[in-house]
């Protein structure tokens, strides 16, 4: 017996020792060609007098953008150019990713409704949507809906304060004053607070079936805390409104044609998606569920969000979380219309100026890697908060 289970632990080990031979192998063999490609691009370049190295990026750009977020101009660097491309692709990514989960949400479950006018007109939406090529919508958008549009001397006036032309959509622009940090800290303090109120009343709610209005206590601290902060510190906050010049409109901020016809292309797109995602989460969950919520009092609304949700994210999250990832890679269309996303600024201008097309290829390529996995990572955490069988 003794023999027989050496022998076992024996061929045990050695199959370990195989496997672990051959990943060794084989990651030493993907190092091995890794190095060669690296070696072979170094030798190619240099025989054709590229340069390579990362010194580029101090040097001077000598292109204007037409969308900063942050100051620039012609004269500063490559590096000051890379971060403007990416706050811009950082801006449509993350806004996008926020409207389309609030649209797919309210398609879904409109497309679930018992009313037929919304049911359909979900349904319409999401159908139209899905089967049509995104860089098709986008150029509807931009060219169809947003170029049309009348020029800034007869602009649509939205309220005297905002005004929507074929220059884009220019709105007023806040002009913090001394004494707007100490409001600042009460919005972040808020933040917080409503968050731990959130975390609180769910683990309360999980432990004890104990209700707790979290909610209106987060919405409360939200506006209410940032309020009084205003109020406390005499309104340091003013507004620089737009004026029609003789040609365009000066003051303010304006959100291009470019930006906005992303954006919505983005949105609708995602959304749809999302949508179908979350039409498929609900009809996931047990019709006994719903049941049983209405049978101790429930509303239908309240059967939805508190009964029927909870159990349809195990379903919606995984997906959903694929539908954000591909909206941040299809950003990159912004190229096609112009707007100063990364690719277009970094991968498409610096890259023609400079000829450094493997830094600078593999400086975007890290980017997109870099927003992409904390985003997977955040959402894979939270289902796993979500999952009934906790690993």
């Amino acid at each position: 017996m003794n023999t027989s289970s050496s022998s076992l632990v024996g061929a045990l080990r050695d199959q370990r020792v195989r496997q672990r031979a051959i990943q060794l192998a084989v990651l030493l063999g993907l190092g091995a060609l890794g190095a060669w490609l690296a070696l072979n691009a170094a030798h190619n370049l240099q025989r054709s007098g590229v340069a390579s190295g990362f010194g580029f990026l101090g040097d001077r750009a000598n292109f204007d953008i037409s969308f900063t977020l942050i100051d620039y101009s012609p004269k500063d660097t490559y590096a000051r150019a890379f971060t403007v491309g990416l706050l811009n692709t950082l801006l449509v990514s993350l806004s996008g990713i926020v409207a389309a989960t609030v649209l797919g949400f309210l398609l879904g479950i409109g497309r679930l409704s018992r009313n037929w006018l919304i049911a359909r007109g979900a349904g319409a939406v999401i159908e139209t949507v899905r089967n049509l090529p995104l860089l098709l919508q986008l150029l509807f958008w931009y060219t169809a809906i947003l170029a049309p549009l009348p020029r800034p001397k007869d602009a649509i006036s939205l309220a005297g304060i905002a005004f929507l032309s074929n220059r884009g959509l220019t709105l007023p622009r806040a002009l913090p004053q001394p004494g707007f940090a100490w409001v600042a800290a009460a919005a972040a303090t808020a933040l917080l607070a409503a968050i731990a109120v959130l975390v609180w009343a769910a683990r309360r709610r999980r432990l004890s079936g104990q209700r707790f209005p979290s909610g209106r206590v987060a919405t409360a601290l939200l506006v209410g805390l940032p309020g009084i902060a205003l109020l406390a510190t005499g309104m340091p906050l003013d507004w620089d409104i737009p004026q029609l010049g003789a040609f365009n409109f000066s003051g303010g901020v304006t959100l291009g044609p470019e930006l906005i016809a992303l954006w919505l292309a983005l949105t609708l797109y995602t959304g749809a998606f999302i949508g179908e995602t979350v039409r498929a989460g609900i009809l996931s969950v047990p019709h006994g569920q719903i049941e049983a919520a209405r049978a101790v009092g429930l509303s239908r609304r309240q059967a939805l969000w508190q009964v029927v949700i909870p159990q349809a994210l195990r379903v919606i999250i995984p997906p959903m979380t694929t539908q954000h990832l591909t909206l941040i890679k299809n950003s990159s269309l912004a190229v096609v219309i112009g707007f100063p996303d990364l690719v277009a600024v970094f991968a498409g201008t610096a890259l023609n100026q400079t000829g450094q097309a493997v830094e600078i290829i593999a400086i975007t390529m890290a980017v997109y890697l870099s927003i992409s996995l904390p985003i997977a990572w955040l959402m894979n955490w939270y289902n796993r908060r979500v999952a009934l069988v906790q690993r």
